[in-house]
């Protein structure tokens, strides 16, 4: 009986594999008639012919000579960037409000609360359009700049930061090179071995990227007014920061309530030994209750992270130059590529979401509680 029910199961998965296959032909042959009824070509060899526009926002060269190739490129790495700027962001302020929520302290307790109800309760598009319009676009003129402290400029167009240039010789090296030894020190945390976990062996390899990468640089630039203009260092577009604070503080939400809850579902008795130890709040709370509560919040974090990253094609509401924005916008309506547009930006997200996904399960994988 058991033999024959297995083989009842397994003849199912293969008619329902059947059944898939056969819906994807069936819309593939839709597509191509579609397609021919338009006198249209399915291709994707539009990608190597000429952008011929510009645009404003680029962590790489860009030019208006560049390929619509190069366009889904320069794109990507502004979705990436602010997606990886609102993770960072929205992982530190959730995990602040959430134990704010879990304060003592009546008004502080409230203040968190209000923040939650109020943030999740109001739509995303909403906040972002408000970051910009109502926030951003009411800052003064250039010529009126707020000076913050450091030689930053903020103004209507945007934030100006002070760019570090590099040498010419060995300068991009030194720089790549501080970047590897920093994103190696959490890897190298992870040995062993106590002496680099706990002590001042823990600074070595931080103190070592801040070596390598002050050889590499040869000055530093400040933005300075210059007419009706900021010129020099790095401009960071009012699209941007609108787009990383709307996706931050929606995020923030939802990551305080995880960080909450996972609070809560560690047993009192932790609680109770480390009060027992003589511990006080502060110690109890980040030696003993946060790193049994990451095991608990890792897989509902992961969800956060995708929705963040998904949610960076709102960027086009603001007019910041993400995936969306360009490419599933100017260049399809350049190129009249409608399908294989969406194909390929539906495979990017799918990809980015894949890639992340399989890092965070296999964190969860590391730090997950075992049941012995």
């Amino acid at each position: 009986m058991i033999v024959r029910a297995s083989r009842r199961a397994e003849i199912g998965q293969w008619v329902f594999l059947l059944v898939i296959v056969a819906l994807g032909v069936l819309l593939a042959s839709m597509l191509a008639d579609n397609l021919a009824r338009r006198n249209l070509r399915f291709g994707f060899e539009f990608l190597g012919a000429r952008a011929g526009f510009d645009i404003p926002f680029h962590l790489i060269s860009w030019t208006i000579y560049d390929t619509y190739a190069r366009a889904l490129l320069v794109s990507l790495l502004n979705t990436l960037l602010v997606a990886a700027m609102s993770v960072v962001a929205a992982t530190l302020l959730g995990l602040l409000v959430g134990i704010m929520r879990l304060s003592v302290n009546w008004l502080v307790r409230s203040i968190a609360l209000v923040f939650v109800e109020f943030v999740r309760n109001t739509p995303q598009l909403v906040q972002i359009i408000f970051w910009y319009v109502a926030i951003l676009q009411s800052l003064p003129p250039p010529r009126q700049s707020i000076v913050l402290p450091g030689g930053i400029l903020l103004n209507v167009r945007g934030l100006g930061l002070p760019d570090l240039v590099l040498r010419e010789a060995n300068g991009a090296l030194a720089a790549w090179l501080a970047a590897a030894v920093l994103l190696a020190t959490p890897l190298v945390w992870r040995l062993r071995v106590r002496a680099w976990r706990v002590g001042p062996w823990a600074l070595v390899l931080p103190v070592l990227a801040a070596c390598l990468l002050a050889a590499g640089v040869e000055r530093i630039e400040y933005p300075r007014l210059t007419g009706f203009n900021v010129t020099g260092g790095t401009q960071i577009p009012p699209e941007l920061v609108a787009l990383w604070a709307g996706l931050t503080i929606y995020a923030t939400a939802f990551i305080a309530e995880i960080v909450r809850g996972s609070i809560e579902a560690v047993p009192a008795g932790q609680h109770e030994a480390a009060r027992a130890l003589g511990l006080h709040q502060g110690q109890r709370t980040f030696l003993v209750v946060l790193p049994q509560a990451v095991r608990i919040m890792v897989p509902q974090l992961n969800s956060q992270y995708l929705n963040i990253i998904k949610s960076t094609t709102l960027g086009a509401a603001v007019a910041y130059p993400e995936i969306f924005q360009i490419f599933a916008g100017t260049v399809m309506n350049q190129s009249g590529k409608e399908v294989e547009i969406i194909i390929i930006v539906m495979a990017v997200f799918l990809s980015i979401n894949l890639v992340f996904s399989a890092y965070m399960n296999w964190y969860n994988a590391r730090v997950a509680l075992v049941q012995k």
